[in-house]
């Protein structure tokens, strides 16, 4: 916390009339989004860099954020996409061989506000028992704030539900994807003798996804998330990975669904969808998603394989699930959060077509849920 007598720098406004005061980094001024926590112990800056969180704010739990700093091989896209940070204490001076800018100036030089000296175990609390709320955030460094125009401002933040987002986040035009996984001790490696050819529809999709993709063997053509039926068809693919991304997945399923089902009636391409790829494929088969209280946000998450019965420590980032009381005869639910019994996962029964909800290119487990992408490699071979 900032010193007794130091005057608070930033000021984060919940639309309830709550004030945060703490000390302010990374960009000066001020941002509306909604509020969301993440529980991950390490990976912030992929957090901040991961398209699916535009729109929202991240509060960290674990205290220690940017001791690592940060450096370009961990982006996840090009510039920060969240909003901003809520961190408990100030980053100290980074410490760590792969560093190559400290987090305060990177955020400054990307225009993402960030605020310390936060009881982020009360700010927490209150997010689990109330909903993700709406706020404002700001940063002057004269410490000089209208608390009445945030808490307004915070007021008016539309909120996501009905928000399609990944129109924002998506690429402007398709392009090809040839990098793996960075391995030790050469880091990142081309793909030269890729066996299938996978064209990727980018609602906000992960550089690490592409990575995982590369490293089972395809050769990957990235889309628009706007891609028709036809445009996918022109580059012949073995399969079709739908990506993770931001927003109301019923808002985005207003054009991402008919490709789908055309997808789905007019071929037998293997089909493999993660986070709103999976919730996009749920509409697509007929089932619904509705908004979460807060969602599930963090690189902890234990969720059941029914068809094994094997228990996987996943990352997960998503405020919106699919309804599994809604799926249609033929859908099988393959995952379950053991958290709270959400959805996590379908399958068709009939055909190589499947998704999940959590994220098995995070390393989480640190390895269990990469089987996912040999799996998606696999139907496109049978096929």
């Amino acid at each position: 916390m900032p010193a007794a007598h130091a005057r608070p720098t930033a000021c984060l406004a919940l639309a309830d009339g709550t004030l945060f005061y703490g000390t302010g980094f990374g960009a000066t001024g001020q941002t509306t989004a909604e509020l969301c926590f993440n529980t991950a112990m390490s990976g912030y800056q992929e957090i901040m860099t991961d398209p699916s969180y535009a729109g929202q704010i991240v509060t960290f739990t674990f205290p220690h954020i940017g001791n690592v700093g940060v450096n370009p091989d961990d982006d996840e896209t090009g510039d920060p996409v969240a909003a901003g940070m809520v961190v408990k204490w100030m980053p100290t001076q980074s410490s760590n061989w792969r560093a190559a800018q400290e987090l305060g100036d990177w955020l400054a030089a990307r225009g993402r506000i960030a605020i310390g000296g936060v009881d982020t175990r009360r700010l927490t609390r209150a997010i689990r028992q109330q909903g993700a709320p709406h706020v404002a955030l700001a940063h002057d460094p004269d410490g000089n704030f209208d608390t009445e125009a945030l808490v307004a401002a915070a007021r008016g933040f539309p909120g996501l539900e009905g928000l399609d987002l990944a129109l924002d986040v998506t690429c402007a035009q398709s392009y090809r994807w040839d990098e793996m996984r960075w391995a030790w001790p050469d880091g990142y490696q081309r793909q030269e003798q890729a066996r299938h050819k996978v064209v990727a529809i980018d609602y906000g999709a992960k550089r690490n996804i592409l990575r995982c993709l590369a490293s089972a063997g395809c050769e990957v053509t990235v889309l628009p998330a706007t891609a028709t039926f036809d445009d996918v068809m022109a580059h012949e693919p073995d399969g079709v990975f739908l990506s993770n991304g931001p927003g109301d997945p019923a808002a985005t399923g207003a054009y991402a669904v008919p490709m789908i089902q055309r997808l789905l009636s007019d071929t037998k391409l293997p089909v493999f969808g993660i986070c709103l790829g999976h919730q996009m494929l749920a509409l697509a088969v007929g089932a619904k998603t509705i908004k979460m209280n807060h969602g599930h946000h963090g690189a902890n998450h234990p969720v059941k394989d029914m068809d094994t019965g094997k228990v996987e420590i996943t990352s997960m980032n998503h405020g919106f699930a699919v309804d599994s009381q809604t799926l249609p005869q033929g859908v099988l639910e393959t995952h379950i959060s053991l958290f709270d019994g959400s959805n996590c996962g379908i399958r068709l029964a009939d055909r190589p077509v499947f998704s999940v909800q959590h994220h098995p290119e995070a390393s989480p487990g640190p390895q269990d849920s990469f089987y996912l992408f040999e799996r998606f490699a696999a139907s496109m071979e049978a096929a």
